[in-house]
């Protein structure tokens, strides 16, 4: 009788996506003040982070911004952020004193703009009780000027994002604020905000505060003119994540306001100063099944290819992200179910999410991080806990996304509770890294070591009649197989900041037969047949001024 021959193990088959963590390595130490059994909605909403260029070396370093306790903050708080800075070889040094980052508080979220025009990155952050902006002195050198540029805001700040939305040059902020919180009159048990399934914590029951838009008149100093311009949100819904973009292509930036338990808002630039909220009619203010949710964090993309930019937003537990298309005509549709996004039976606390071409074929993905909200949940049986893994959709042909978080090395390491992300080249090899927050430890690096014989390009624009980092560019690129848009931006995601130089990934095409720029000041350029496989540096006006060959891509 013959013996059949065993038949042979599969080869291990490598992940499209892959990352590592190198949080060890980049020597990532100081932690934000935190505990995990947290009671109150201040101590809950974690923080942002942001990549960013602090001294124009041409490398990304990192700024985390910090949680506090009722203790420290009603004794003056704790340094509302740290920065480290990438010195070489993938290892960044705590710099934050040495940067004169020394305003105390309790930080909430961080947006990252060159709002005077100068070359060097400002940065702002909010907070509970007041705000600071910091401007960039040069040499990562950094001088609080706050109160003479009129900008402390205060309340419970949370998102935050710049924009030129007048067209004048100048980078004005929108602020988001969250609920209405007295930290030395904070609720007690018994009390009805104050209870949730049994758990002393405090859920959001109360009103919020209106938000803030500065407008930017000088350079040197703003003005807050929400209510002149529409976005006061006069009815004080609770606000969450912010991001602009021209989502209907018509040349001036809207702004999308994510409002926790509440419909979220589409601002409308109608091009003279003020702005028409059409969440409703637009589709955008509610899920696909006219629910209001918990959201959390939006991001936009073109992720099908349209040349329209789609919005992802995120919300609180057992209630699924929606994917909305962008029809056109200030019109959006509920793509999450084709897409492969609802039918997970996995529906976590949703915070922190963007859209980045993390394998370089030409379709953006979409990676969430995700965490309760207090340790106390895990006390309850049937709740989501607070550790909770993070999730990667890769994006298959703009119509289908399949989770692959495990697979591609997300969550090999210790879990935390996250909350905001940032994405962006860390290494300059062209392949977009990600950098996450970590509740009460060092943020998470994920290198991404993805291997593959596919294209890519970075773009770095610098704006001359439009503000110097062309927030607000529109980049279209074409090749012989595909066609993508995106935007440069300052602030989204979960109260957090990307890289400002925008990445494409081009699949197989090692040729762009076109690039398209449209400037915010309404400068349109061209520029055809350009190499991939690297950094350009574009001026407005002047093309190409610069370009650093990306090294060949790793197989």
């Amino acid at each position: 009788m013959s013996i059949p021959t065993p038949a042979k193990a599969p080869a291990q088959q490598i992940a499209p996506i892959h990352f590592r963590d190198i949080s060890q390595q980049a020597v990532l130490q100081a932690s934000p003040p935190s505990n995990d059994e947290k009671h109150y909605l201040v101590e809950m909403m974690g923080g942002g982070i942001a990549l960013f260029d602090c001294d124009n070396d041409g490398k990304l370093d990192i700024a985390v911004v910090n949680d506090s306790s009722i203790e420290h903050y009603r004794n003056g708080g704790d340094p509302m952020i740290t920065l480290y800075h990438q010195d070489a070889d993938l290892k960044f040094s705590d710099q934050t004193q040495a940067a004169g980052l020394t305003a105390r508080g309790w930080g909430m979220g961080i947006a990252i703009a060159d709002y005077d025009n100068d070359g060097l990155p400002d940065i702002y952050i909010t907070g509970y009780g007041h705000n600071v902006l910091y401007r960039n002195l040069g040499g990562c050198k950094f001088k609080d000027v706050t109160a003479e540029t009129h900008t402390a805001g205060g309340g419970f700040s949370a998102g935050a994002a710049w924009a030129d939305y007048d067209r004048d040059g100048r980078l004005d902020l929108f602020v988001s604020r969250y609920v209405d919180s007295d930290i030395d009159h904070l609720p007690k048990t018994g009390m009805s905000s104050f209870n949730y399934q049994g758990l002393d914590m405090e859920v959001p029951v109360s009103g919020g505060e209106t938000d803030l838009l500065f407008h930017n008149g000088s350079g040197n100093t703003f003005e807050e003119v929400a209510k002149k311009a529409g976005v006061d949100n006069p009815d004080k819904k609770l606000g969450m994540g912010v991001i602009w973009s021209d989502y209907d292509h018509d040349g001036w930036p809207d702004l999308f306001v994510t409002n926790d338990m509440g419909p979220n808002f589409l601002y409308h630039n109608k091009h003279d100063g003020t702005f028409e909220e059409e969440g409703m009619i637009s589709g955008t203010a509610l899920s696909g099944e006219g629910r209001t949710m918990g959201n959390m964090a939006a991001d936009f993309a073109d992720y099908d290819h349209t040349g329209k930019l789609g919005l992802i937003v995120t919300r609180y537990g057992y209630q699924p992200m929606t994917l909305y298309a962008n029809q056109g005509n200030s019109e959006f549709k509920d793509a999450s179910w084709d897409a492969g996004l609802t039918q997970l039976k996995y529906q976590p606390v949703r915070w922190g999410a963007g859209f980045a071409d993390f394998d370089n074929d030409g379709w953006p993905d979409l990676l969430v991080a995700n965490g309760n909200v207090t340790s106390l949940v895990d006390k309850l049986p049937n709740d989501l806990k607070y550790r909770e893994p993070l999730q990667l959709f890769r994006n298959g042909d703009g119509h289908k996304f399949s989770e692959m978080a495990n697979a591609a090395g997300l969550n090999d390491g210790p879990m935390y509770s996250r909350r905001g992300t940032a994405f962006g080249d860390i290494d300059n090899d062209g392949s977009i890294d990600a950098v996450v927050y970590n509740v009460g430890a060092p943020p998470s690096i994920f290198l991404n070591d993805t291997r593959n014989a596919n294209h890519r390009v970075l773009f770095k624009l610098i704006g001359s009649k439009s503000n110097r980092a062309a927030v607000g560019a529109r980049v279209t690129v074409i090749t012989a197989k595909m066609k993508q848009v995106d935007e440069v931006r300052a602030g989204g995601s979960y109260l957090s900041t990307n890289d400002s130089r925008l990445h494409f990934g081009l699949g197989s095409d090692a040729l762009m037969k076109e690039v398209d720029i449209e400037w915010p000041s309404g400068q349109k350029e061209k520029i055809t047949n350009i190499a991939t496989d690297a950094i350009y540096v574009i001026e407005e006006g002047k093309g190409i001024t610069q370009s650093t060959k990306l090294h060949a891509p790793p197989k």
